[in-house]
């Protein structure tokens, strides 16, 4: 679908509701969007594609929005291929265009696509300038937000941001492109759930993004998923700012995994006695039922977690093995975190669950808030009154 974005801006995208996981892991529930960009000015340019086959009417949307006109440039500011899937038939369609990206970026253009004998290259460096005409795009360098060729370019002269994977989010565009027209309290839980998912284990780097980013006045962000932002793009960079700085804000996930019942039964307790200790934000999930996707959003939110585990075959149970390992990947910092386990015949779930905790605590600044609980079998009065203490010294570190 086209949008024209301004007189010689366009939005050549299109919804993906078929796909049910990003990246063959992430839940799609809500679809997501794919947005490339088309400038007609005294040189044309096409920034970015979409992924192949999302849309059988890309390049004849392209093509049509040229009106007769040859593709002078294709600017790649990011190779991953839901990004770059009609680069191919792109430089099949219009084999005189010039291919613009940095070092890396060639490279990487070999690895997918090497039949590029004839096509022009241009390399470009970190704030180096292409001009079309009136539009006069800077290049800004932003390594590993969120593979290490990703770059924005910013039009100086429209005042445009055009930040690749920056400021994406998951979910379709239903009807409403731009910021103004769409409902931005699920669009910051999308966004969040999308940063955290792809983009959170690099929150050194989009931090240095940002303040490249900061002292340019950005009227507008063009991003290749999610909504173009041109009625307030500060409220957008002001989120990316909390979240690349892992400000969390006061509350607690809590999440378990049970076989039989009998620790979700401790979680239960002890969520009640951290209400009784005034914790009002409090989130509890089965890592069973829920995929780590949106648990990962909910706990780069809080700044409590309290993790819970059978014991399995002598480990951990299998779910929340799982959350460790996405934890450990997407590495949020600074969590008060408290730990307990249940068991039947034989320990486990609790010594990995702390083994988990010492790598967080020396990795990526959690603090572990004592006793780490274990209970056996189906928990007593007596043994759920150890979880007091617990909430209370939990709910004191908040």
């Amino acid at each position: 679908m086209v949008t024209k974005i301004l007189q010689t801006l366009y939005r050549i995208g299109t919804n993906d509701r078929k796909k049910q996981l990003f990246e063959n892991n992430w839940p799609l529930p809500y679809g997501i969007a794919y947005n490339s960009y088309l400038i007609l000015d005294k040189k044309t340019a096409l920034l970015d594609t979409i992924e192949y086959g999302s849309d059988r009417n890309y390049l004849e949307e392209v093509s049509r929005t040229l009106d007769s006109r040859p593709l002078d440039y294709l600017v790649i500011h990011h190779m991953e291929p839901d990004h770059a899937g009609m680069i191919g038939d792109i430089l099949k369609t219009y084999p005189s265009v010039t291919v613009v990206g940095n070092t890396r970026t060639l490279k990487l253009m070999d690895a997918y696509f090497p039949c590029t004998e004839g096509i022009a290259m241009q390399e470009v460096r970190d704030g180096e300038m292409l001009s079309l005409g009136y539009h006069n795009l800077q290049f800004l360098f932003t390594p590993m937000v969120h593979w290490p060729e990703s770059m924005m370019s910013y039009c100086v002269t429209a005042n445009i941001l055009f930040s690749q994977d920056g400021f994406g989010s998951f979910g379709t565009l239903d009807g409403g492109i731009f910021d103004d027209e769409i409902d931005l309290v699920f669009q910051k839980e999308e966004m969040l759930r999308y940063y955290t998912n792809i983009i959170g284990r690099f929150s050194a780097q989009v931090q240095k993004a940002l303040d490249k980013a900061a002292p340019l006045p950005v009227q507008m962000i063009c991003p290749i998923h999610g909504p173009v932002w041109r009625t307030d793009p500060a409220t957008v960079f002001g989120w990316y700012a909390q979240w690349a700085a892992n400000k969390a804000e006061k509350g607690v996930v809590m999440v378990y995994s049970s076989m039989y019942g009998n620790t979700e039964s401790s979680a239960d307790y002890l969520a009640r006695k951290l209400a009784e200790q005034g914790i009002k934000n409090l989130r509890i999930y089965n890592a069973s039922t829920l995929h780590p996707s949106f648990i990962l959003k909910e706990i780069w939110k809080y700044r409590g977690v309290i993790l819970g585990s059978c014991s399995y075959n002598t480990g951990m149970h299998p779910a929340m093995q799982h959350l460790c390992h996405e934890l450990e990947m997407v590495s949020p910092k600074n969590k008060q975190l408290a730990i307990f386990g249940g068991y039947s015949w034989s320990g486990g779930g609790l010594k990995n669950l702390q083994l988990f905790a010492d790598k967080m605590i020396q990795q990526h600044q959690w603090k572990l808030t004592e006793p780490a609980l274990e209970v056996i079998g189906h928990p007593t009065p007596v043994e759920l009154s150890q979880f007091d203490q617990l909430a209370e010294t939990f709910a004191a570190t908040l």
